[in-house]
């Protein structure tokens, strides 16, 4: 892992240590004069969240569908950056249960990245969920407003941003695909974050959002050309991977389309939703700045 190795979320949800970018742009790279914009990975986040009032995280295989599932059953979930000693001593700042790799998932921790290990779980109402990439995204938001969005809730991400008068020059947003890593650690754009967010992009053109910008046009192009979304998830590379690892039921439970009417908003440190009782309705808040773009999904 590259750069910062300290949480990027305290417990009280304040942002961490903030990391500079020692590199210049110009503003070219902003998406600037269109309320929805299209970028790729952690680093396109950082880089494009300063400019936007809403940050859409979409991370199809598994973080985003597991916040969906999670916080479908009531649960506050606790994004973080690094599953090491640091995520454990996170948990139990927040009094949450902590997920494990996929394969570490137990009878005494059944909590894990995946999203139907997470369905089988039992109910926990905390619980600090660790991902390189989403977690990652999420910290980059500088302010503005951060929401999970997955295939599995796409219509009702597009709703709600439209409802709140997300995505106009005014009031824009950018809408993130998280994308996975090459060995290399460079990053490799994933079909189902595509796909993911396009479905996302195009409920907002159907809602009167915009403009949209060109690379969010070309990711609703992309989604509304699909003939079947869920079979290219299932056979393109992301999927093929975790059906070979023995996770062909998280694919499953990803390509559940519109399935779920929860928005999951990033607010006080953990995603939530309004629209669950019991759940926070305090500020929005964003909580820290990546450093680098970093990690594979940990299969393991």
């Amino acid at each position: 892992m590259l750069g910062f190795r300290g949480p990027f979320f305290t417990a009280t949800g304040s942002a961490a240590v903030p990391v500079s970018d020692s590199t210049t742009m110009s503003d070219w790279f902003l998406q600037r004069g269109y309320g929805v914009r299209f970028e790729w990975g952690p680093v396109g986040a950082r880089q494009l969240a300063p400019d936007v009032a809403c940050l859409v995280v979409i991370d199809v295989l598994s973080f985003t569908t597991s916040v969906s599932v999670a916080v479908e059953a009531g649960t506050q979930v606790f994004p973080y950056a690094w599953r090491d000693e640091t995520a454990s001593a996170f948990a139990r700042e927040n009094a949450a249960e902590l997920a494990v790799g996929r394969r570490a998932a137990t009878a005494v921790a059944p909590w894990s990245l995946s999203p139907a290990a997470l369905r089988r779980a039992p109910f926990t109402p905390r619980l600090v969920l660790p991902s390189p990439n989403g977690s990652a995204i999420s910290a980059a938001a500088c302010g503005s407003t951060v929401v999970a969005g997955c295939l599995r809730n796409a219509a009702a991400v597009g709703q709600w941003l439209a409802r709140n008068g997300y995505g106009s020059p005014e009031r824009p947003l950018t809408v993130i695909a998280a994308g996975e890593r090459w060995p290399d650690g460079s990053l490799r754009p994933a079909l189902e974050d595509a796909l993911g967010a396009g479905a996302i992009i195009a409920e907002l053109e159907a809602h009167g959002v915009g403009p949209l910008s060109p690379e969010a046009s070309a990711a609703q192009s992309a989604y509304a050309h699909t003939p079947d979304v869920a079979a290219a998830v299932v056979a393109c590379s992301s999927g093929i991977e975790l059906a070979e690892g023995g996770f062909a039921d998280d694919v499953a439970v990803a390509v559940e389309l519109n399935a779920s009417a929860i928005v999951p908003v990033l607010t006080d440190g953990a995603f939530t939703s309004p629209s669950v009782p019991g759940h926070s309705t305090g500020t929005p808040v964003a909580s820290g700045i990546p450093a680098a773009d970093v990690g594979q999904r940990e299969q393991q």
